[in-house]
């Protein structure tokens, strides 16, 4: 048994193998014979010395050998082909991939982004909404917009909004709730996608501080923010509106704010690069873009009176 590895294509082949359990769709995805598939396989078992198979009538199976070899195999090729497309966006100027939670993509980053587009025809715009964390190093993503308390460890990373909370509702539905203490009778709506911040901003925090006590039971509960925000704007109840994805309804009056207090949340949005990956052209332009965007937020005309979360006890 040869201490050398075995050619690349035999470790392919045999990759493709074990995770289909069948030589010929394995053959089908690397788009060669089965024979050819077979021929690899086999000269992998004489470079070992043993077989990485069982064939059987009708299928394979592994052998002893072959399922020590095949987990680490299919990591292997998974970590190169990672590594294969991590390098190739560091020439490919011409696509941008953006990840963003859902709520701030729908409501903050897709209104705006014909703008951008028009300003650079030459980059293809890419979205990832998700609130997954993402790897930069395993995922296909040029820059992502996080929110939350940090840290970025290792990455370029430039705060835009720091976020706030305060009861929105619609015109109409504010011609009869006119003080805070008409929120006691009306529909609460609540935002499910908000209690990973360490210390919550909700309902009971900003009766709290109101000096209410504590609110009013029930109320529709959403998973995402800007289904919330949807409700209210129909009229269907008061939200805690986060202003960041309410701004363009606040500035179009399909909501109004009319209440001063507003909990300034630790949470903010921070758009995220790998180092030194701020430079490339096509994500410093996004860059700039967003903080220009940020810089001309319509900004509440209404006085406010801010209450820190970490200062809240409740």
């Amino acid at each position: 048994m040869s201490t050398r590895l075995p050619p690349l294509t035999a470790l392919r082949a045999f990759e493709a193998a074990a995770r289909h359990m069948s030589f010929a769709a394995a053959a089908d995805e690397l788009n060669v014979t089965p024979a050819a598939l077979s021929f690899q396989i086999k000269s992998l078992e004489e470079h070992l010395g043993q077989p990485v198979f069982r064939r059987l009538n009708r299928a394979v199976e592994l052998t002893k050998a072959g399922r020590l070899l095949a987990p680490a195999t299919s990591e292997g090729f998974a970590t190169l082909n990672a590594a294969w497309k991590n390098v190739q966006r560091l020439t490919d100027s011409q696509t941008l991939t953006i990840t963003a939670g859902p709520a701030f993509t729908a409501k903050w980053l897709a209104p705006r982004m014909y703008d951008f587009a028009q300003s650079h025809p030459d980059i293809e715009l890419r979205f990832a909404a998700t609130l997954r964390l993402i790897d930069f190093d395993r995922d296909e993503v040029d820059v992502a917009i996080r929110f939350g308390e940090g840290p970025d460890d290792g990455l370029y990373s430039k705060d835009i909004i720091y976020e706030w909370m305060t009861p929105m509702m619609s015109p109409e539905m504010a011609k009869v709730i006119r003080t805070p203490k008409d929120l006691r009778n009306a529909t609460l709506l609540h935002q499910d996608d908000f209690t990973f911040i360490k210390q919550s901003s909700n309902w009971n925090t900003w009766f709290h501080e109101q000096g209410l006590g504590p609110p009013p039971e029930g109320g529709p509960r959403f998973s995402q923010s800007d289904h919330a925000n949807d409700a209210a704007i129909a009229g269907t109840g008061v939200v805690l509106g986060r202003y960041s994805l309410t701004e363009r309804a606040l500035r179009d009056n399909q909501l109004v704010a009319p209440f001063p207090l507003a909990i300034a949340v630790t949470a903010r949005y921070r758009i995220v690069c790998p180092e030194g990956a701020e430079n490339r052209p096509h994500i410093k332009a996004f860059i700039e873009w967003v903080l220009k965007e940020v810089a001309a937020m319509h900004k509440c005309r209404e006085p406010r009176r801010f209450v820190d979360q970490k200062d809240i006890k409740l």
